[in-house]
């Protein structure tokens, strides 16, 4: 709940704050109120980064609650090593360029492409460059990091046999993940709700949110990025509904990446549990890897 209670208040708060700034930097045109609206609509780039840094916000949200509300280290917050596993993110970050592009670019053979480059293209491709990472790992900290942990504490507290805690708080947090991106329709839904469930799984596959923070933060910024070649930056913004066959393509992708990094990570033999005998350890993973 006070995880929720915190989402509600401090991101939004931080939104309007950047925007405001954002007019102010712009020459204060017109009324704010007018300004923020579009602003909002991702009409202007300080829209984009006010929303950004406003879910960015999260990381930090997600590892105080970790360390001040539960009173563990932050570090495990990210994997049970503990800590950013920095070789694994940065294998994991090129696979998914790859494959969701290529997903992406099989399935329009035979369509035609319209270019439109968005006006001050290279003002939004700068800003999305630098905040939609920020914006995705924020989102995968708050979700994956806690919350999934989170809700197989409450699980575990019900009851729940142990192999079954697990997937029960992979589900919870893909589902909130779902709900919280607002109006959308039942295919939009299932494309972020299994996203969230491959993104849980691969917590408990790899150990660590490296790999769902990866295939984010490459999926946000190719959507902003191809978005702003076409003039449709505000569009994806306002996107609330896709096709059936769209969803699936996405969720083709996302499985792919998926069993690639689930792949690598045992090539690379990554933890999955954590080590006996570390402060704090054994509790602590039992939740994040939800065991």
């Amino acid at each position: 709940m006070v995880a929720l209670v915190l989402f509600g208040l401090a991101v939004p708060l931080v939104a309007q704050l950047v925007t405001w700034l954002g007019w102010l930097l712009a020459g204060s045109p017109g009324g704010f109120s007018a300004w923020a609206k579009e602003a909002s609509r991702f009409e202007h780039p300080a829209g984009l980064v006010g929303a950004h840094l406003g879910l960015a916000l999260l990381t930090v949200i997600g590892i105080a609650l970790v360390r001040f509300l539960h009173g563990r280290d932050a570090a495990w917050a990210t994997s049970v090593q503990p800590g950013m596993r920095w070789c694994y993110l940065l294998l994991c970050l090129p696979v998914a360029a790859v494959v969701l592009n290529a997903v992406l670019l099989l399935g329009r053979i035979g369509q035609s492409w319209h270019l439109a480059p968005q006006a001050q293209i290279w003002v939004w491709l700068v800003a999305v460059l630098l905040t939609a990472p920020l914006q995705a790992a924020g989102e995968e900290y708050f979700f994956r990091g806690y919350l999934l942990q989170a809700a197989g504490s409450v699980g575990d507290g019900v009851g729940l046999r142990p192999e079954h805690v697990r997937w029960f708080a992979v589900v919870v947090s893909a589902l909130v993940f779902a709900f919280f991106h607002g109006v959308q329709n039942v295919p939009l839904f299932v494309d972020r709700f299994g996203f969230g469930l491959l993104a849980g799984a691969l917590v408990i596959w790899t150990g660590g949110l490296e790999a769902g923070i990866a295939c984010h933060v490459v999926n946000n910024l190719f959507a902003f990025g191809w978005a702003a070649f076409s003039g449709g930056i505000a569009q994806a913004r306002a996107l609330q509904a896709i096709g059936w066959a769209n969803a699936a393509s996405d969720l083709v992708g996302f499985s792919l990446f998926a069993a690639i990094a689930w792949w690598l990570s045992r090539r690379m033999n990554l933890a999955t549990s954590t080590p006996r005998g570390l402060s704090h350890g054994p509790d602590l993973a039992r939740q994040h890897a939800v065991r």
